[in-house]
């Protein structure tokens, strides 16, 4: 048997540049001896992804390492290695070797820059992408003091004309005006549809779940002190171009806790004390699924498909393979499609975000 099979593919941090500040909660939970923010604010989880960086280009920012089997491995070129055994035969198929989902630990210190990213159908359309950047939230914590928020959609959206105006002068309180500050809370989950403008709060620890792009149009160009250059604003397609990215539809508090507010939904029990919940299903996107696993006692756990599982709260074992991982808040990993069994063993509680791919079997897009 290949050395990767039967074994956790373990993440190690993997932090990539960004225009905005953060990442002192990340270095806390790395165990650093000087914690700071600075513009390595996200963690790139499992990801085949390219970051793109505007003046970085040069560097191959955005593909995870992994570890199997205390053995290092680039992410992408283990997937490529066995593709049926790492997504699934389906999966291969259909997507070849990628598993067509980007998740990210994200850590701000300051609100994040206005923004909007292009949907599936968009990006392929006008941009030559075959994905789009639909994302969600999912709140894990917030830094003591502040007072955690989102901006999700325009509550009092502009006209075109008026949006092309503010962004042109820069008019940051008028563009501020056009959104009310979405309080949240740890556990809450968010889908953000592509179109949709957005804003992450200072403060937040989240993971995001998205598909696997790094398309964003930015129309507020300076944050922390640094300034956006023309190439990271607009897709190096200019705004006329861009507007036509934004969904300026209203986003009333009512609409939000319809279409973007995910509760938690039962999914199926997996033992005595210990439950799955359903966050994200495919009623809200075909993009991705997101579920979360409780567990308050032994749980012999198998799941059909792969997965990126982040540990949200608590600790404990997981044990395939014949080998036995500490999990504490934080820590991920990847569960190829033909793993098999995991044996978890909460201390006393452990609860696991699990990201999972489109299902190969339907569409991924909606019909444009």
């Amino acid at each position: 048997m290949p050395d990767h099979r039967g074994k956790l593919v373990l993440l190690p941090p993997h932090r990539v540049w960004r225009t905005y500040l953060g990442g002192r909660s990340l270095d806390t939970l790395a165990g650093s001896a000087a914690p700071a923010d600075t513009h390595f604010p996200e963690d790139w989880i499992a990801s085949t992804t390219r970051a793109i960086n505007a003046g970085r280009e040069h560097i191959c920012e955005g593909v995870s390492p992994v570890t199997v089997g205390g053995a290092s491995h680039d992410f992408a070129d283990l997937l490529a290695s066995d593709p049926d055994y790492f997504l699934g035969a389906a999966h291969a198929a259909r997507f070849g070797p990628q598993p067509q989902l980007l998740v990210k630990l994200l850590d701000p210190s300051i609100r994040l820059h206005f923004q909007a990213h292009p949907t599936a159908d968009f990006a392929r359309r006008f941009l030559g992408s075959p994905s789009g950047k639909t994302e969600a939230y999912h709140i894990l914590g917030a830094r003591p003091g502040s007072s955690p928020y989102i901006y999700l959609g325009f509550q009092r959206p502009p006209s075109r004309d008026t949006l092309r105006r503010m962004i042109e002068t820069q008019d940051i309180a008028g563009l501020e005006a056009c959104f009310d500050k979405i309080p949240v809370k740890p556990g809450d989950t968010y889908i953000v549809p592509g179109g949709v403008p957005h804003a992450l709060g200072e403060g937040l620890l989240l993971v995001e779940v998205q598909e696997p792009s790094d398309l964003v149009v930015r129309f507020e160009f300076e944050r922390g002190g640094y300034v956006l250059p023309e190439s990271a604003r607009f897709m190096g397609r200019g705004l006329e171009f861009c507007l036509d990215v934004f969904d300026c539809s209203a986003w009333p508090l009512s609409r939000l806790a319809v279409e973007a507010a995910c509760p938690p939904r039962r999914r199926r029990a997996l033992g005595p004390d210990s439950w799955q919940d359903d966050l994200i299903g495919p009623e809200r996107t075909p993009c991705f699924r997101v579920r979360q696993s409780h567990l308050r006692g032994p749980v012999t756990k198998t799941e059909s498909q792969t997965h990126i599982a982040v540990v949200t709260q608590g600790a404990g074992t997981v044990t395939v393979g014949g080998e036995t991982h500490r999990l504490k808040p934080c820590d991920k990993f990847f569960c190829p499609a033909g793993l098999g069994a995991l044996d978890f063993r909460p201390e006393p509680t452990l609860s696991l975000l699990e990201c999972h791919p489109p299902d190969a079997g339907a569409p991924i897009h909606p019909p444009a």
